[in-house]
């Protein structure tokens, strides 16, 4: 008998607690419709963000790496000297190095600074559909004078640091490996389709042009040192080992010289988006109604919880 009275005495207070929200209901949706209203103007500020993305796969270099890896066995002390990779998972290490350079620090930085885009990445607030221009925030960045003008804080400056536009960047750009099938798709977001769809072209051929550089300087330099070990040795099964291994060498520097898409080919190019990605602004108004509903419900429970609301005598009244 005492647990159901803790049951009825609860029961009692719930359906006291509906009633009274019931009998705020028009304050209720009133706080809604205001939430819903104001969730309106808020998402008409915001930007359109559009998504440029293109689909990239490995290079295929099976040869070489048949040819490399062929030579593992019997010149792999040499050759670890002289700098070379002999391993069969080569293409695999190289892809990974690529992907890993793109999400540096380093390399963005380089990035931003190469192209020139410092001022369309943290200072561009919209996109003018009709004239295909970039519109700029006036407090952060003066286009006529091509000058910085923001207000911050020391040790900021009021041209963005490079570690604030890395921390920017990334947010911006994404590469998703799809295991399945072994691709990848390198997308960015920006206020601008076209200049989306400029920085994924612009980051391919980057990030391939500096493996290439890369690669091409290490066989290079492997090359000099073998090169030097050939002119000191007389031992004719040496001096087989060390032009095999040149040759290698030159195979790698010739594949690099004519093969623009060293890293990543491109199976899918980037195309300019025509449809936004983000924000979704029904969302935004249906999330904000609903919130203001909510808080305005809970303001409400919170007064009959601590006894501004009418009392259970008075509750019953309002049945």
């Amino acid at each position: 008998m005492h647990f159901g009275s803790e049951e009825t005495g609860d029961n009692f207070f719930l359906a006291t607690l509906v009633k009274y929200l019931i009998s705020k209901s028009v304050y209720l949706i009133s706080a809604g419709a205001l939430c819903f209203i104001l969730a309106i103007f808020y998402s008409l500020q915001l930007p359109n963000i559009y998504q440029s993305e293109a689909l990239l796969a490995p290079t295929s270099n099976e040869s070489a790496n048949g040819n490399l890896a062929s030579l593992a066995g019997q010149f792999g002390g040499l050759a670890s000297m002289a700098g070379i990779n002999l391993g069969g998972s080569n293409q695999l290490d190289k892809t990974k190095l690529a992907i890993s350079i793109l999400k540096s620090k380093h390399f963005t930085n380089e990035f931003i600074e190469k192209r020139g885009i410092l001022p369309e990445l943290m200072a561009a607030k919209a996109w003018d559909m009709d004239s295909n221009t970039i519109i700029y925030d006036e407090e952060l960045y003066d286009t006529e004078n091509n000058k910085w003008v923001r207000v911050v804080e020391k040790p900021l400056k009021p041209r963005p640091s490079l570690q604030e536009a890395y921390e920017v960047f990334i947010e911006i750009v994404e590469i998703k490996e799809d295991a399945d099938v072994g691709v990848f798709t390198l997308s960015v977001e920006h206020v601008s389709p076209y200049t989306a769809k400029l920085w994924v072209d612009w980051l391919i051929e980057d990030i391939n042009e500096l493996i290439k550089k890369r690669e091409m300087d290490e066989a290079l330099r492997s090359s000099e040192y073998l090169h030097a070990q050939l002119e000191e040795t007389q031992v004719e099964e040496m001096r087989d080992a060390l032009y095999r291994l040149i040759e290698e060498q030159a195979k790698t520097v010739m594949l690099a010289q004519v093969r623009e898409e060293y890293v990543f080919q491109t199976i899918d190019p980037a195309l300019v988006p025509e449809k936004k990605l983000k924000p979704s602004r029904a969302l935004i108004c249906i999330l904000g109604g609903i919130i203001g509903f909510v808080l305005m419900a809970l303001c409400f429970t919170v007064r009959f919880c601590i006894g501004i609301a009418p009392s259970p005598q008075q509750g019953e009244r309002l049945s």
